[in-house]
């Protein structure tokens, strides 16, 4: 998304060459000093307070690139599956801290919209474009507590969505029919849609707002925006479930703005499980919640893929801003080490097993490793028989997997990003040299002590009925 509406549209990007694009026409260091820090103090900002949802979202924008070859700002949802930011240095140093936060709220919610409203026609539509607009800086107004659009060089930047009101209450009322009130008209994203629909003739401006729904001038690839921002919602809803407040204001906030006569916005957040945060359940499924946690937070590490490509966006960007193309890898790769640890000094029910097994193996990228422990570590395979009966020690999984004792002649030579434990609790407690990677899994009548013990862990009760 491209924020505002001055003069240039931006290039076509992909992911280009880091250096290629801040060389573009550079700007004063000073300047780009500036806007860097007014951009580090507003995602500070939304982190602590603002926004919970544009955090997590940019959280994931590991390139956050000051450059010259756009106007303004945007974000880039790349093919390969990675979102960049880009912003020009002196639009933020212009727009200052307030402005620079009401922008990059704008951009998130943007990718917000296209994940929850993909209907291709929808977005083509260029007045539910205006209506995204309308209904972006509406919420942006009220959630950044403030009374106008930012200003820059004196003037407002971006649609004022009081002012496209006043043009639909005229036009309305010019034609005999009856407006809603401004507080009706902004109630739901579709619901300003809609309304606008009602106009004789929609204020719609002849050059598209967004340039992700007006041609792909900047990519926005679907797939990277969904898997993007369905993480970035998990995270905040996770969040919110365990005691922040701020994000589970947003989240009901932008559920109420969007499920409504939504199909797909309804079917996402019944996926999510969002409905909890209403004290209601999904009506279509059983969402378990450490499963969603689980797949979403494991730690990862990237390796280069070993296919080298010609990417025709990057090239195409390098060669207008006189560089040479270049080949590039295919990667980066997802890769997760996961350590599954049963508890079989009692008695564990086979189907919890076979489920946890299966749920792994769904979790692409995953690089397993099974455990099984009483008073002692021992590994096997998905479908070998485990063994067990004696005492429990969590001990021996932690100087196991942390490299401090051997099984079978051999110590565990990897770094796990996240260990699960499946057991009852029962056994001394024990603080791992990573507690922030171990989510315990504790069966019915368990022990739920990792979760009040200091430091707290992730930890989830699971039932061992039938499914």
């Amino acid at each position: 998304m491209a924020y505002g509406e001055r003069g240039r549209r931006p290039p076509v990007v992909d992911l280009a060459d880091r250096r290629a694009l801040e060389a573009y026409r550079p700007a004063d260091p000073v300047v780009v000093a500036e806007a860097r820090r007014l951009k580090e103090a507003a995602l500070l900002d939304f982190g602590l307070t603002e926004s919970a949802v544009a955090s997590w979202l940019y959280a994931k924008c590991h390139h956050q690139i000051p450059t010259t070859a756009i106007d303004t700002a945007a974000v880039v949802a790349s093919g390969d599956g990675t979102c960049l930011l880009l912003y020009n240095p002196d639009f933020f140093a212009g727009l200052g801290l307030d402005g620079v936060k009401f922008v990059l709220f704008h951009e998130a919610r943007h990718l917000v919209h296209r994940h929850l409203f993909a209907d291709p026609e929808l977005r083509a539509d260029p007045v539910f474009e205006l209506a995204a607009e309308v209904s972006i800086n509406h919420v942006a107004l009220v959630r950044l507590r403030r009374d106008e659009l930012p200003l820059l060089d004196g003037r407002p930047t971006g649609i004022d969505p009081r002012a496209v009101y006043e043009q639909y209450r005229a036009d309305l009322t010019e034609h005999g029919l009856e407006p809603v009130p401004y507080e009706t008209f902004t109630e739901t994203d579709l619901r300003v849609y809609g309304e606008l629909k009602r106009m004789h003739r929609p204020p719609v401006p002849e050059r598209r707002l967004c340039v992700h729904l007006g041609g792909g001038l900047v990519p926005a690839d679907q797939e990277t925006v969904d898997a993007v921002t369905s993480s970035a919602l998990l995270n905040s809803l996770l969040a919110a479930r365990r005691g922040h407040a701020g994000a589970e204001r947003e989240l009901l906030d932008l559920m109420g703005r969007t499920e409504d006569g939504s199909a797909r916005a309804a079917r996402i957040w019944g996926q999510l499980g969002a409905g909890v945060l209403r004290g209601e359940t999904a009506r279509t499924r059983t969402v378990h919640w450490w499963q969603r946690w689980l797949v979403d937070v494991l730690g990862s590490r990237l390796r280069e893929g070993e296919r080298l490509v010609y990417p025709k966006k990057r090239g195409a960007l390098l060669a207008a801003l006189g560089q040479d193309p270049m080949l590039a890898r295919r990667g980066p790769v997802r890769d997760k080490v996961l350590v599954v640890a049963y508890d079989t000094s009692g008695s564990m029910p086979q189907h919890v097993i076979t489920w946890l097994t299966e749920l792994v193996g769904r979790i692409d990228g995953v690089e397993a490793h099974w455990l099984s422990f009483d008073a002692v570590v021992m590994p096997f395979a998905p479908g070998e028989r485990v063994y067990g009966g004696g005492g429990t020690s969590f001990q021996a999984v932690a100087d196991y997997v942390e490299g401090r004792t051997e099984v079978n002649g051999r110590r565990f030579d990897v770094t796990p990003d996240a260990v699960v434990m499946l057991t009852d609790g029962y056994a001394p407690p024990i603080t791992p040299a990573e507690p922030e990677k171990w989510i315990w899994l504790i069966t019915e009548g368990g022990s739920e002590w990792p979760e009040t013990h200091t430091p707290a862990m992730d930890c989830h009760r699971v039932t061992t009925g039938s499914r």
